[in-house]
């Protein structure tokens, strides 16, 4: 009464391993987030986010510089203005923080690809993603006009040499109007990546550290998707697929990789992942208490993306996992 298959044949060494692996994590999976400052010579760290800095444009480019070597292809690019407003008016200037440190890591970089965060949260001084009616302190966002904002964002990220550009705020209609925005100034030739699929998460918090981010009142679940909902996930990409939107995201990652699946399943379009604040912050801590191996959860938890149907993965731990990868 022995067995007549034995699936342990193929797992009895490494190079067996290998050569049956289903899922391969490689450096071209993986975006690298960074975060623009004022200021010169300034690499200030996060503090819920041990590794992650808000960086002046000068150490952005010497960190572009870092993620080419190492064989990243991209970057996506989050600004923290010098003075927030509620016309959200460092997002879309020409000189905004964001706009300079586009054009000055493709300048320095002009092979690594630069994404930019199309979206108003960190340049309002309410902390809102967009326009709110005078007086209102629940935190919704008019939604028709904000899409003008978010139009002149982007073509403003472009024209200072954003090669792809990343809408996130959750606005009904923001694909189409983003993408207008750009084919009427002669950027037909830049895709949009949707967050299509932007949940309301606590999994952002310490995000809100790294950009400056956090709601003066209210909250984001006016615009940001329910957690407990799944069909609505799928009508969302669907809406942006039909508006002309390039690539999709899926945020967070961790808790949402059922999510991940579903949108791989319906479409033939890059689907991206972003491994969130919070899920990099929890890793982070548990491994400086010694309590897990960061290195094998890390790479597990990234194949696991991949595995799950993630073509691209934004993650802060991208530069680690490349060292680790050429390790193994």
């Amino acid at each position: 009464m022995f067995p007549l298959n034995r699936p342990r044949r193929l797992r009895q060494n490494p190079q067996l391993r290998r050569m049956v692996r289903e899922t391969i994590l490689t450096p071209n999976d993986l975006i690298y987030p960074l975060f623009a400052v004022p200021g010169n010579s300034v690499a200030q760290e996060v503090k819920s986010m041990p590794g992650v800095y808000q960086l002046s444009v000068d150490k952005i480019v010497e960190e572009a510089k870092e993620v080419y070597d190492l064989g990243i292809p991209a970057i996506i690019l989050f600004g923290i203005p010098e003075i927030k407003d509620i016309e959200a008016t460092g997002a879309w200037h020409d000189h905004g923080i964001v706009q300079q440190a586009a054009t000055a890591v493709k300048k320095a970089v002009p092979d690594l690809v630069v994404i930019a965060d199309t979206c108003l949260c960190e340049y309002t001084s309410h902390g809102h993603c967009g326009y709110l009616e005078v007086g209102d302190l629940t935190g919704r966002v008019l939604n028709d006009p904000t899409l003008e904002l978010l139009k002149k964002t982007a073509v403003s990220q472009a024209n200072a040499g954003a090669d792809i550009i990343a809408p996130s705020g959750m606005m009904d209609g923001f694909v189409q109007a983003i993408r207008e925005g750009l084919d009427e100034w002669g950027f037909e030739h830049i895709p949009i990546l949707s967050y299509a699929a932007k949940y309301a998460s606590a999994y952002y918090g310490p995000f809100r550290d790294a950009a400056d981010s956090s709601p003066q009142f209210g909250d984001r679940r006016t615009y940001q998707m329910d957690p407990g909902n799944a069909r609505e996930a799928l009508k969302e990409v669907d809406l942006d697929i039909s508006e002309g939107a390039d690539m999709l995201m899926v945020k967070p990652a961790l808790s949402y990789m059922d999510i991940i699946w579903r949108v791989k399943e319906m479409t033939d379009l890059p689907v991206a992942a972003y491994n969130v604040s919070g899920e990099y912050a929890m890793v982070k801590a548990a491994a400086l208490n010694g309590w897990i191996d960061e290195k094998k959860v890390t790479l597990e938890t990234l194949t696991s993306f991949k595995r799950a149907g993630a073509d691209l993965i934004l993650t802060y731990h991208a530069k680690d996992a490349v060292r680790w990868l050429a390790e193994d």
